[in-house]
Formats: structure tokens, C-alpha cells, sequence
């Protein structure tokens, strides 16, 4: 078992390749590999997986066959940090023998396992150095389909492999100022589970830190296409803190304005660089 710890920006493929041409030009950037990763992922008819906050997968990249289970973890100062079992597999079919010693083996009749969605890709990856760490930043373009739909996948993925945490969000910050992003706290696999009609993003509790809340909340509207009533809440609970920035302020009553005159948060994260830059303002540190 390892612990992952990144984090993920959505994006439009233009602004994709802004971002890496901008990134390639970065001192201590190299490029790395480019592959195809065809990812299948399984879950009983029930959705007990989906239910536990977990996800199982078998990815293929080129002629090697991967089996990875990820929990849902935690969102901590604006990165993703996870527990993640992977094993190389001979085939496309489960092993399900991998699975007893992990939060699987209890619980879950392993047999009624079967695929529910698909997610497929082109991986792009660079390398970057500085910032006191080593961070690989994935570029991830293609569809996720479920249920004889397809939605499009377009994402950004910064990942720790050594040194300093701080410098995802260095990266992030920097990216924003260039090209809108997003900075979406919904996985892949809860995309997938939302596509095949088995997930639906609930608000946080008020025990969540506000922050924390407010970025669930646009993740959902970004998801859902629907900005809910929560999120407004928690977005006029943030303008009217007393020691909020100025420009923190200004950004947030204009994506109040902007959602409240029913403009869509997918739209508003495409064409404008303040979502972005608003959601890592609210990031500590």
C-alpha cells in the first residue's frame, strides 16, 4: 500500500496545451512518456465500491495490465491525499485473490464484481523540478462512457513524488495566472459513477471547514450542472467574513453574481481564469 498525494485541475484540451507549452518553458521541466491507458472499472450491482468511497480498476497501457484499488481519502491544504493498492495483473480480468488483504476482503462478495465504466485516455506526462520537490504533472485527455453514454475527460493531475507538498500548489497558483483551470475535487472514478447513474455528489456537513465547503460545492455545480443551494449559502457565508481579502471578496461576489444569473460553474471555469484562482486563494498555505 502507498500514499498518493496531488492535485487535479479540470481544463479545456486548448487550455491543456497552453498549459504544457507554457510548462515546457519552465527551467527544470523535461518531458516524459505519452500513452494510451484504457481503464475499466468495477463495482458489485449494488455499488457497495462506490458506496465505501472506493474505487477498483483494471488499467491496460500498452501491453501491460494493471489492478489498482484507491480509497477516496482526504482533502488536505488543496491536495488529494489517498491510500492506493496497485498490482501488475497478467490479463484483463480480475485477480481477486489481491484483494482479501485490503478494505475489500471483508464484507464485499467479491464474485458479483463486474465492470461499470470506462475510462480512456491519453496520458501526456512531464517532469518538474523546483520549488524544494519533484512533481509529475499528468495531462489526461479523452472520455469516460457509462451506460452507453460519453463524456469528455480533460485534466491536469500534479502528483508528489519527492520533497516539499507545497510546491503543488506553487505549480497550481502559477498555471492559474496562465490559463483558466478548475480545481476539481471529483475523481474520475465519481465522474464515471455519475455518468452511470450510480453517484450523486451530497453537500459537506457544516462540520467541514467553510473552505472546504465551498470548493465541494463548486465541484458539484461543475458536475451536476446545477448550482445548489448550499453552495450559494456557503459562498455568501465566505463574502461576508470579515477578515476575507479584497480580492478574494471581489472574486467571490462575482461568481455569486454569475451562478445567481444562472451561468453554468463548467462554462464559468472555461472562459474565465478568477474561478481558479479563487478556489487556490481559498487554500491554505
Amino acid at each position: 500500500m502507498a500514499e498518493e498525494l496531488e492535485v487535479k485541475l479540470s481544463l479545456t484540451p486548448r487550455a491543456l496545451n497552453q498549459a504544457r507549452q507554457w510548462l515546457l518553458a519552465q527551467p527544470g521541466v523535461r518531458s516524459g512518456t505519452d500513452k494510451t491507458l484504457i481503464n475499466t472499472y468495477y463495482d458489485t450491482p449494488a455499488g457497495d465500491l462506490n458506496r465505501r468511497k472506493v474505487a477498483l480498476r483494471i488499467r491496460k497501457a500498452g501491453v501491460r495490465y494493471i489492478q489498482t484499488l484507491k480509497t477516496q481519502g482526504e482533502f488536505m491544504d488543496g491536495a488529494h491525499k489517498r491510500q492506493e493498492w496497485e498490482w501488475p495483473v497478467n490479463s484483463a480480468a480480475l485477480d481477486l485473490g489481491l484483494l482479501a488483504e485490503t478494505p475489500l476482503g471483508n464484507g464485499i462478495n467479491l464474485v458479483d464484481l463486474a465492470p461499470v465504466f470506462e475510462t480512456n485516455f491519453l496520458r501526456r506526462t512531464l517532469m518538474l523540478t523546483g520549488k524544494g520537490a519533484t512533481v509529475e504533472c499528468a495531462l489526461d485527455e479523452g472520455s469516460i462512457e457509462a451506460a452507453q453514454k460519453v463524456q469528455d475527460l480533460c485534466e491536469l493531475e500534479l502528483e508528489l513524488k519527492a520533497g516539499n507538498a507545497a510546491a503543488l500548489l506553487g505549480w497550481a497558483r502559477e498555471l492559474a495566472a496562465q490559463v483558466p483551470v478548475f480545481v476539481n475535487l471529483i475523481s474520475k472514478a465519481e465522474q464515471g459513477y455519475t455518468l452511470a447513474g450510480l453517484h450523486r455528489p451530497e453537500p459537506l456537513p457544516e462540520s467541514e471547514a467553510l473552505a472546504h465547503r465551498v470548493l465541494h460545492g463548486l465541484a458539484r455545480a461543475w458536475l451536476n450542472g446545477v448550482t445548489d443551494q448550499d453552495l450559494m449559502a456557503d459562498l455568501q457565508e465566505l463574502a461576508d467574513t470579515p477578515a476575507l481579502s479584497g480580492e478574494i471578496r471581489k472574486d467571490t461576489e462575482w461568481l455569486q453574481a454569475q451562478l445567481a444569473a444562472g451561468n453554468d460553474m463548467a462554462s464559468l471555469a472555461q472562459q474565465s481564469i478568477r474561478p481558479g484562482q479563487l478556489q487556490l486563494a481559498l487554500i491554505s498555505p
